[in-house]
Parts: C-alpha cells; sequence; structure tokens
C-alpha cells in the first residue's frame, strides 16, 4: 500500500481545517448571496404564441437592469421568470418589450414573493438538516455503533459546511435548488460513509493475527477506494455535462452538487473513518483494562 491513511490522519484533518476556515470567516463577513425564494421578488409565468429561447428572453430582461433573474423553460413556448421585486411600471414594460421583440405574450401568474416565506423557507432547510444529522445518527448507530454515527455526521456537516462556504466566498446565489443540491449531497456522503464503515466491520470479523485496528481501517479504506473514487468520477462526468449544457438557470445547483460530491468522497475516506478510529483509541485511553488482559493473556501464552 502506497500509504498508510490513519497514520497520516492529522495531516488529513490539517487539510480540512484550512479549506473550512476561509469559508467559516466569509459565512460571518458576508453571509451567503441569497435568491428570490429567500429574500422575496416577482414571479413571472409566461406563455408565447410562437417559440422562444433563453437567451431571448433574457436579452429583453437585460435591458431592463435584470440580468440576474432566474428563467426556466417549462416548453418551447413556455417560460417561468424569478426576478428582484418589480414594480408595476418595470412588470408591464417587460411584457410590452417582450411582445414587441419576441412574440405576443399570455401572463399565466404575475406574483410577488414577500421576504416571510423566505424565512420560512431558510427555516425549514435547517429543520430538514437537524433531521437528518439526528436520523443518520439513529441510523449508523443502530446499523453498526454510536461512535460511527457521530463520525458520519461530522463527516456530513464537513462537506455542507464547504458547500456553503464556496457559495458566500464566491457570492454565487443561493435559492431552493441549493437546498436540494445541500440534502442530495447528505445522502451522497453518508452512502460512501456506510459502505467504508461496513468493510471495517467486515475486516474486523475477519481480521488476521496480531492485526491492530488502525490497520484494520487502513485496509478497509484501500479495498473501497476504488469504488468511492469510480463513484464519484462518473456522477463529476455527468454534472461537468450539465455545465456545458445545462444552460445558466441550473449551473449553480450543479456547481453545488459537484463541489458536494468531491467533498463527500473525501470525507467518507480522509475524515469519517480516522475520526471514527480517534474514538475508539480515545475509549481505549479512559478503559485500558481490557487491552491490558488481552496484553497479560498474550505475555502468559
Amino acid at each position: 500500500m502506497p500509504f498508510h491513511f490513519i497514520k497520516l490522519r492529522k495531516i488529513w484533518y490539517a487539510i480540512s481545517v484550512l479549506i473550512l476556515i476561509p469559508c467559516i470567516i466569509s459565512l460571518f463577513s458576508q453571509s451567503l448571496n441569497q435568491g428570490i425564494d429567500f429574500t422575496g421578488g416577482t414571479l413571472l409565468d409566461l406563455k408565447f404564441s410562437n417559440p422562444a429561447t433563453t437567451e431571448q428572453v433574457r436579452g429583453v430582461l437585460n435591458e431592463f437592469g435584470i440580468e440576474g433573474a432566474t428563467i426556466q423553460q417549462s416548453a418551447e413556448d413556455s417560460f417561468l421568470i424569478r426576478t428582484r421585486e418589480l414594480t408595476e411600471e418595470e412588470s408591464s414594460g417587460v411584457i410590452s418589450e417582450l411582445n414587441s421583440k419576441l412574440s405576443e405574450v399570455t401572463v399565466l401568474r404575475d406574483e410577488r414573493v414577500g421576504p416571510v416565506m423566505g424565512r420560512e423557507l431558510i427555516s425549514k432547510a435547517f429543520q430538514a438538516l437537524a433531521l437528518a444529522s439526528v436520523l443518520i445518527l439513529i441510523y449508523v448507530a443502530w446499523r453498526f455503533e454510536f461512535k460511527q454515527g457521530v463520525a458520519a455526521i461530522i463527516a456530513v456537516l464537513h462537506d455542507v459546511l464547504l458547500v456553503v462556504g464556496v457559495f458566500s466566498i464566491f457570492q454565487f446565489e443561493v435559492d431552493s435548488s441549493f437546498i436540494a443540491a445541500v440534502l442530495t449531497i447528505v445522502g451522497f456522503s453518508l452512502m460512501d460513509t456506510i459502505i467504508i464503515f461496513d468493510r471495517v466491520r467486515e475486516n474486523t470479523h475477519l481480521k488476521k493475527k496480531g492485526e491492530v485496528l488502525e490497520d484494520i481501517v487502513n485496509r478497509s479504506l484501500w479495498q473501497t477506494m476504488s469504488r468511492s473514487i469510480n463513484t464519484a468520477l462518473a456522477i463529476v462526468i455527468l454534472l461537468l455535462a450539465l455545465i456545458l449544457f445545462g444552460g445558466v438557470t441550473m449551473r449553480h445547483m450543479v456547481l453545488a452538487l459537484m463541489i458536494g460530491i468531491i467533498s463527500g468522497a473525501y470525507s467518507s475516506i480522509f475524515i469519517a473513518a480516522p475520526l471514527w478510529y480517534d474514538f475508539k483509541l480515545l475509549e481505549t485511553r479512559k478503559n485500558p483494562g481490557p487491552l491490558k488482559q488481552r496484553k497479560e493473556a498474550r505475555g502468559r501464552s
């Protein structure tokens, strides 16, 4: 094996800390660039008499200084536009310009989303993350042991903090799709971690004579390495295709998924398993009785 994961675990911890410190500083200093799903704005549901493209609609909106609008095309002639709150004059002007430059527009919806709904969405997002953390702890503790559940939660929170921090640093706009991306990342990271813990459990039952726990964990990580890398790489290739050809509307969501998938593969290997080993090491130091008994038994034999 090229190197020993567990013996180098302090290096992995240091790398994560160095990456997460700028994320934490950015979150406290400039927070997140919240979209209209959180801050409030205007929602336009439009249907054109002739087919149109997202670029054509965006070109008209740019003339009114609405460059940051989110445009979703539901059909060749139908668009859902989320933008900052528009006055009645601005809204009428946009509709009139779309009528003249593209084709006749039918306004199916012209709604204003208030900041109260945004605050509720933020609250629901935190509740979902908290519930997911509790369920992860319960599931992993039931399937494996409590310490592995704690290690899995720390790894998941590592991934969430990294994604949120990167979006804060670069001030990418976050909306409801970002919340969906974060929850997807939680699921992927947990799945990868559980597979590693499952292999650790198998190797613990089938351990070689004289093999210590750190070597068992290290062997388990190398055995699952190719699976973790191949899975993450396959997803990243798909996400790269979506970034290149998926359009502007979904780019930030796909970027969040890509960062989270890479971080999830990293944290499962370099954070979750080493952390669990440290927890077991701490337990042994606090309760050295069984360890002493094993040493004495080996000495008598």
